[in-house]
């Protein structure tokens, strides 16, 4: 007999544009979705905490961040309250990671649900069911887990072995491409995969491809770069982890990318702050990379075991609201300092500005008087726009 299969994707904060985002896309819950399909079952997809009007079989609740846990266990909750006898499976990061923690477990107990942990064979061999969504890409794996093994990263717990496909052209099903791979260019058959995506064209129309993790700069060379641009790979990131000493290593990794064909604004650089690195360390970063006028993708540290982040830009907050690396000095004032920072800085890179201002953010000043602002000595571009800012400077 068909069953009716409810998938519920907890309503997390995240912007209401973010619903279907590349970013967040319940990817596990539309291959759950594809496995019940293909045996009969009707899948519904849901987003938070709805009366459905009808009495499931059987429920899956997906979990995302670990600091996003409440949101995840009201909707548990919600739906334990509305169908008391129905089972509830659930899974994701934050019941990968907590998996073995007692209280996890504990309360999973009490609500009478069943946890997950990692990936399950029979949903990953199914492809993502993406009538359930409005979107014109399509995620896609190339490989399962990462070999490197980074404080700050859960993937080596929820996947702790490496998986490498070696062909994924028969899965391809729309012209846009976003991997999700971990380290994408750590797959022994990445080359292959690589040309496979050059040659494949879909509806007559070639594939475009980004890879969400960015790619592993320590693995990369000028043939992989070109292939990398060859297959139209956009948005190309690589990761600057290390101290400022480091800084030659990540300048290398630029040039391969730009020698392959890419302009240097393109790029971005993963900076994770709030870390084991200081604030003044990480503004040595920050403008370094404003010489090599790439952009930066902002990464603050929050670590894996972390339950809450109340975190908000717009007021003065302590390590109560979300968590602060004050070991290694950090402050709520020059965490948001350094975002700050990073914003104005990446709004220069993209506009080929010298200096940050809102009015000109904001186009409050015409472009072309720009050019005439720009030659003036700096006490007069002070007088005519006040928040002037320039990034290379402390």
């Amino acid at each position: 007999m068909n069953q009716k299969i409810l998938l519920v994707q907890p309503k997390f904060p995240t912007p209401a544009k973010s619903i279907n985002h590349k970013d967040f896309l319940p990817i596990p819950l539309l291959k759950i979705a594809s496995y019940h399909k293909s045996i009969g079952d009707e899948p519904y997809l849901v987003h938070g905490k709805e009366n459905v009007d009808f009495t499931p079989d059987l429920i899956y609740v997906t979990s995302l961040f670990t600091y996003w846990q409440k949101e995840f266990w009201d909707t548990v909750e919600f739906y334990r309250n509305k169908f008391l006898d129905t089972q509830i499976n659930a899974g994701g990061i934050y019941v990968s990671l907590f998996f073995e923690n007692s209280e996890f477990q504990k309360k999973c107990n009490e609500l009478n649900v069943i946890p997950f942990k990692g990936t399950v064979d029979a949903f990953e061999k199914s492809q993502p069911d993406y009538s359930l969504v409005d979107v014109d890409y399509q995620i896609i794996h190339a490989s399962r887990g990462c070999k490197r093994h980074c404080p700050f990263c859960g993937v080596w717990e929820i996947e702790p072995k490496f998986v490498p496909k070696e062909s994924i052209k028969n899965e391809v099903i729309k012209n846009k491409l976003v991997f999700y791979d971990n380290n994408l260019l750590a797959n022994p058959f990445i080359e292959k995969i690589l040309k496979e995506l050059a040659e494949l064209k879909i509806k007559g129309k070639p594939v475009y491809s980004e890879c969400q993790s960015g790619f592993d700069g320590r693995l990369l060379t000028l043939k992989l770069a070109k292939l990398l641009k060859k297959v139209r790979f956009i948005n190309p990131r690589i990761a600057w982890d290390g101290p400022f000493e480091d800084w030659n290593k990540i300048e290398k990794q630029i040039n391969i990318l730009c020698k392959a064909g890419y302009k240097s604004k393109e790029i971005s650089i993963f900076m994770i702050y709030n870390w084991e690195y200081t604030f003044e360390e990480m503004e040595l970063k920050r403008k370094k990379c404003f010489e090599w006028n790439v952009q930066i993708a902002d990464c603050r540290n929050r670590p894996l075991t972390q339950e809450f982040d109340n975190y908000n830009g717009h007021i003065e907050q302590t390590s109560k609201d979300y968590y602060i690396h004050e070991i290694k000095g950090w402050t709520d004032s020059n965490v948001k300092k350094f975002r700050k920072n990073v914003r104005r800085q990446n709004i220069c890179i993209r506009n080929r500005h010298k200096f940050h201002s809102s009015a000109l953010e904001r186009k409050r000043v015409p472009k072309s008087d720009y050019f005439k602002i720009i030659s003036m000595p700096e006490n007069d571009i002070i007088k005519i726009l006040p928040d002037a800012w320039w990034p290379d400077r402390s």
